[in-house]
């Protein structure tokens, strides 16, 4: 079957560790079922992955991608959830310390088909594209989670998001706003906060703006470049939702903010089968459907990973099968 993978790491040049070719198929674990796969997303996580990041060396060759959508051997059409957990895992399979994602342990969704558990398919909502479909996992569903299950964000609050760039940003303004929240994004791109006003933020500001209030709570992917901005933007018994430190993990921990105005830190992952399940209605009923950058062919992978790499990508970038 045709497939992009990792063929080993490379920490500097990401995209010489990808082959897009024919690739063995991949054996049918017991109880698991094969998706055709109609359209995958690629995500950061595809790139750290070529980087070698969570993927040792005795893991190679490795098919890439998270998400997908296709149809089942019976052709009724799928959504892919991507967190693989134990077998005997009863509620919230994200704190589960063996789950993986697809493409770690086991084959991902860059390839003609993938196989997963059963209960890793959800049906896809009626009338829905295949591109709407596959740019709804790994961002959105770690925007939602972050939102209404750390959070506990309800309508009328304020809340901050910190950066306007990626999927993540996109999903947290997009959701946020539909749930009827009031959301604030700070970034340094005027280009990519222009986006964000488009996607329903109320106001954007530039990094490290002082804020014209308090927020109830920040959605953090940035890490120590924001991370003081973060603490200071909220108001006394607000909390920070972590989910990403792109610009690194050792910011000052403020310690005498957090315990002063009983501030909240919480971190996210990711999201469960059923906050998936939750996500896809809430979308179905609001609307909502993720901006696309590009669609490419599964044989033209590599010129998809060029383009997520540059950075310059406004929305998902997706390959069709």
């Amino acid at each position: 079957m045709l497939a992009a993978r990792a063929v080993r790491a490379s920490p500097d040049d990401p995209l010489s560790a990808l082959e897009v070719a024919d690739a063995p198929a991949a054996e049918a674990p017991a109880g698991w079922v094969r998706v055709d796969v109609e359209v995958a997303a690629l995500n950061r996580h595809d790139l750290w992955s070529l980087r070698g990041v969570g993927l040792p060396a005795d893991r190679l060759p490795m098919v890439l991608g998270c998400d997908a959508t296709g149809t089942l051997e019976d052709g009724s059409a799928v959504v892919v959830h991507a967190v693989v957990s134990g077998d005997d895992v009863r509620g919230d399979e994200t704190l589960d310390p063996r789950r993986t994602l697809l493409s770690e342990l086991h084959p991902g969704t860059l390839a003609e088909h993938v196989w997963v558990p059963r209960r890793n398919v959800l049906p896809r909502p009626a009338g829905w594209s295949p591109e709407r479909a596959a740019s709804l996992g790994t961002a959105w569903l770690t925007a939602y989670r972050m939102l209404f299950t750390q959070a506990r964000a309800v309508p009328g609050q304020t809340v901050l998001v910190q950066g306007a760039a990626g999927g993540v940003s996109n999903a947290l303004v997009a959701l946020g706003a539909a749930a009827g929240l009031r959301v604030w994004v700070a970034g340094r791109s005027p280009e990519r906060l222009e986006k964000a006003r488009a996607w329903g933020a109320a106001a954007t500001f530039a990094a490290g703006e002082r804020l014209p209030g308090r927020v109830d709570a920040v959605f953090e992917t940035v890490g120590k470049a924001t991370w003081k901005h973060s603490v200071q933007s909220l108001t006394p018994g607000g909390c920070i939702v972590v989910a990403g430190a792109t610009t690194g993990g050792d910011a000052p921990a403020m310690l005498e903010n957090v315990f002063f105005k009983q501030l909240r830190v919480l971190g996210s992952t990711m999201g469960t089968r059923e906050e998936f399940e939750r996500l896809l209605q809430f979308c179905d009923t609001a609307g909502l459907a993720p901006e696309v950058d590009s669609v490419h062919a599964l044989a033209d992978a590599r010129e998809a990973f060029a383009r997520l790499e540059s950075g310059e990508a406004v929305g998902k970038v997706l390959v069709r099968v």
